[in-house]
């Protein structure tokens, strides 16, 4: 009867302590299962249309952390050197920011190509190096912000220079994961997407960061960088293969050799490939030198004179997240575009956005402001696309990578002589808004003949490569 008994007790027991057990598990996995879901839902998408057997899935995800990181730190810099001052002082200090990192980074700029087309075999290593390296320099500037010391900008220069080392290696990478019958458009248009959207979901959480303190974002930048680093490394090792190209450059390079046997050889460059290459850039750089002309701009003139009935933050946010909604659109729209008609769709663009500039410098309002700011981030994304297109068509395989890297140094030169300009205007709407006007009208009348003559004969001027 004992005996009995026990057993019976020990089945209690044991029956009880089984359901606990199986309460903490189905606890456990309810609390698992949204980060777990999501990751699943988030590997499915970037994994899509073969993205995940070519490992192209792996450069979506590691662009979206990159995207993530970078906010963070923009975040961090934003408001110790722009919020945290009066205006007239903010200004001084954004131009000293400028004079600092822009400036040494408009030089570096042109020579971080060149240098990492001497290091084919070693991408993954160089995209690990620029994650780590602005890991280590979020650090750095975590502590100049709590000690306002002017390491800051040197570490901020750092910042820059690890970024678009990041962004050349990105763009010679992609040809090298295309997925079958993947267009190159679509390729670059969904790493894009991929980052812009990570970008607007690391906002808000790096403005929360914010609130516990000026260094937070950049210890949340340290630990999205950290893991960029060993993300890095899980591209396939075909990234690391530099079979079959060459170096791109902007004018034909003659070599005499002399010796028997030996002819006079020419190595491509993106003049030599056809024109509508060269055209399409220079209206892409008339983009980007609006683009960061309305950065610096319209942030000096809505913190002086915010939208209506809303603060100087609001005011940024509201055109921010125009300027951020336009982008996706427009990368979006060149995905289903794909390579159709990319000359027309480059002249396209430029016109809609010079007459954008115009009719809201005139009747400049907070309305057309954001409005602007909408299209310009539309026009951006998509004349880009149409420019990754006429170089996927235009230019020889060989060195169809290294003039992607070349293409991103301009643009990236032209973004930064925009933005100095537009720190020195005077905080006046009408006449901002007119000077951003003329870049693109600039732009557009220097390539709209070209770019029309391209289209005219089939958009394949002949390659005059020896």
């Amino acid at each position: 009867m004992n005996d009995v008994a026990t057993t019976d007790r020990r089945g209690v027991r044991g029956g009880g302590a089984s359901r606990v057990g199986g309460a903490v598990r189905s606890a456990a996995r309810a609390l698992h299962f949204p980060v777990t879901g999501a990751a699943r839902g988030i590997r499915r998408v970037t994994h899509a249309h073969g993205a995940g057997e070519s490992g192209l899935g792996k450069l979506i995800e590691l662009h979206a952390v990159n995207g993530a990181g970078d906010v963070m730190i923009t975040v961090a810099l934003a408001s110790t050197v722009f919020f945290s001052v009066p205006t007239d002082e903010a200004r001084g200090r954004v131009a000293l920011y400028l004079a600092i990192t822009m400036a040494p980074f408009t030089v570096l700029a042109p020579v971080i190509g060149p240098l990492l087309d001497r290091l084919p075999h070693g991408r993954r290593a160089a995209m690990a190096g620029a994650m780590l390296a602005r890991a280590l320099l979020a650090l750095i500037i975590s502590g100049a912000v709590a000690s306002g010391s002017l390491e800051l900008y040197p570490a901020a220069l750092g910042v820059l220079v690890a970024s678009k080392a990041y962004g050349v290696v990105r763009s010679a990478v992609v040809p090298r994961l295309l997925p079958p019958k993947f267009s190159l458009v679509k390729a670059n248009s969904r790493v894009t997407l991929a980052g812009l959207l990570a970008t607007g979901a690391a906002a808000p959480v790096a403005a929360g960061l914010h609130a516990l303190g000026d260094p937070w974002p950049l210890y949340g930048a340290f630990v999205i960088f950290a893991a960029g680093t060993v993300l890095s490394f899980t591209l396939p090792p075909m990234v690391d293969s530099a079979k079959g190209e060459d170096v791109a450059l902007l004018a034909a390079d003659e070599r005499h050799l002399h010796g028997p046997g030996r002819k006079q050889t020419r190595r491509p460059g993106l003049r030599t490939v056809g024109p509508a290459v060269t055209h399409a850039l220079g209206a892409n750089a008339a983009l980007r030198c609006l683009s960061g002309f309305l950065i610096f701009f319209l942030a000096f003139l809505l913190r002086e004179h915010p939208l209506t009935g809303e603060s100087a933050a609001v005011s940024l946010g509201i055109v921010g997240v125009a300027a951020g909604a336009g982008n996706a659109l427009g990368t979006a729209v060149g995905a289903w575009l794909r390579s159709r008609a990319p000359e027309i769709i480059i002249v396209a663009v430029v016109a809609v956005v010079l007459g954008a500039a115009i009719v809201a410098a005139v009747f400049f309002g907070a309305l057309l402001v954001a409005c602007l700011a909408a299209v310009a981030g539309f026009a951006q994304a998509l004349a880009k696309l149409a420019l990754d297109a006429l170089i996927q068509r235009d230019v020889p395989e060989a060195v169809r990578t290294s003039a992607f890297a070349r293409s991103e140094t301009l643009l990236q030169m032209a973004w930064v002589f925009g933005g100095a300009v537009g720190i020195v205007m005077p905080l006046n709407g009408t006449v901002g808004l007119l000077v951003g006007a003329l870049f693109v009208a600039v732009g557009w009348l220097g390539t709209l003949k070209g770019l029309l003559a391209s289209a005219r004969h089939g958009g394949r001027a002949p390659a005059r490569v020896a």
